[in-house]
């Protein structure tokens, strides 16, 4: 259970570090977008689609890590007031039973989706650019499986009575 759990662990930091390089990738772009616009006058036809889709894949992507590091916010004033038990016990039965399903059907329809789009080699269809689709699609799948996977390893270590302090947050 350890390995599985470091694995995870281990897949939520690489896919963390893929969405720096997607920052980097998305605040490069806008500054060449402002200067060929402002200083050149010449607008790029490929930014607004770049900016989107990074935008929305390094959050995706850094959801998993956000919820390895407990980063996300939470209204813990209940919680704080409970036994440490039975705060365990709903975060368990939250994370493995209520949120790890759901999300493994998001996951399973973002798989879909990506698949659909790179079978058929769908492309923006709004854009005058019309980038393929399925690179964007499937970044956002990978994100949404790494995060319904950290979601279930954060539930079974509230069923374990593990805590964030329990495990090396920098594996």
């Amino acid at each position: 259970m350890n390995r599985l759990f470091r694995t995870v662990d281990a897949m939520s930091g690489a896919l963390s570090r893929v969405a720096e390089l997607i920052t980097l990738v998305l605040v490069v772009s806008m500054i060449y977008e402002v200067a060929a616009r402002y200083v050149f006058g010449a607008p790029t036809i490929w930014a607004f689609d770049i900016s989107y889709m990074c935008t929305g894949t390094l959050f995706v992507l850094g959801a998993a890590y956000a919820l390895r590091q407990d980063a996300h916010v939470r209204i813990d004033f209940l919680a704080q007031k409970m036994p440490s038990g039975a705060r365990r016990a709903i975060e368990g039965v939250v994370f493995f039973v209520l949120l790890t399903p759901i999300f493994a059907g998001l996951s399973w329809f973002a798989i879909g989706r990506a698949w659909r789009a790179y079978a058929t080699g769908e492309v923006e269809m709004v854009s005058p650019w019309a980038p393929l689709m399925w690179p964007f699609y499937t970044m956002l799948a990978l994100g949404l499986v790494a995060l319904t996977l950290q979601i279930a390893v954060q539930g079974l270590r509230a069923f374990r009575g593990e805590t964030n302090t329990d495990f090396d947050l920098e594996a």
